[in-house]
């Protein structure tokens, strides 16, 4: 493989973790069925304890792992993402 910016043939690939947080969002049924009473129930009488449970619950986050290939240059630094290529 050849640099992209000062055109080595010395380049190293890793694989390389990406991790992102997704929230979790609750479903378009549910809303429907169960959360527009709900909500406005629960914030209407039980405000302070709403309050509370929102502060120190969890939060609905989940991890989600991406491996992808990355090729850095050893000469100059330069780093890019390796697409993969079909080989027929």
């Amino acid at each position: 493989m050849v640099c992209r910016k000062c055109g080595s043939e010395n380049v190293q690939i890793q694989a390389v973790n990406k991790i992102k947080l997704k929230t979790q969002h609750k479903g378009i049924l549910w809303w429907i069925l169960i959360g527009w009473w709900w909500v406005f129930f629960k914030w209407l009488f039980l405000t302070i304890p709403a309050l509370f449970f929102k502060i120190f619950s969890h939060k609905k986050q989940r991890a989600v792992n991406k491996v992808v290939s990355v090729a850095q240059c050893q000469t100059c630094g330069a780093r890019w993402e390796v697409r993969k290529i079909a080989i027929e």
